[in-house]
């Protein structure tokens, strides 16, 4: 695979622009815009960034609560910054992107988790990530 997908090329602005965000506590407005001209990227990968990292950032606290929920024998507040970022981008998918099938949304955070950290995070944002899928049934909001 020579080139990434824009959509994975997508996933990866969030996931810098939430890091950013947590780090600088910058204007998210001024984050969102630094994060798109980083980089040129077409009107619709333009548009899924934008969408995705305000629905992150929307839904941060609520995502927060979904992981904490499910993290046997560890802290929270231990987790690695950017495996709680990439759950809160990936949790913040499956529920509020409705275009994106939740298995899509998984995967593409463990290939992330491989990509950007530790040799454990993919296995644990797996882990995590298949747990919120498997209570999604419960938790339907209709």
């Amino acid at each position: 695979m020579s080139k990434t997908h824009p959509r994975r090329q997508g996933r990866e602005a969030v996931l810098q622009a939430l890091y950013a965000y947590e780090l600088t506590g910058e204007d998210r407005a001024t984050v969102l815009k630094d994060t798109l001209n980083r980089q040129s990227y077409d009107k619709n990968t333009q548009l899924f960034i934008s969408k995705l990292f305000d629905v992150a950032m929307d839904h941060k606290d609520w995502c927060e609560e979904e992981i904490k929920t499910r993290l046997n024998n560890w802290e929270f507040s231990r987790l690695a910054i950017l495996d709680r970022l990439l759950l809160v981008e990936a949790i913040s998918e499956i529920y509020f992107i409705e275009d994106v099938p939740p298995k899509v949304s998984i995967s593409e955070a463990i290939e992330i988790a491989k990509e950007y950290s530790t040799e454990e995070s993919s296995g644990f944002v797996n882990g995590v990530l298949d747990n919120v899928y498997k209570s999604m049934g419960k938790d339907t909001k209709d």
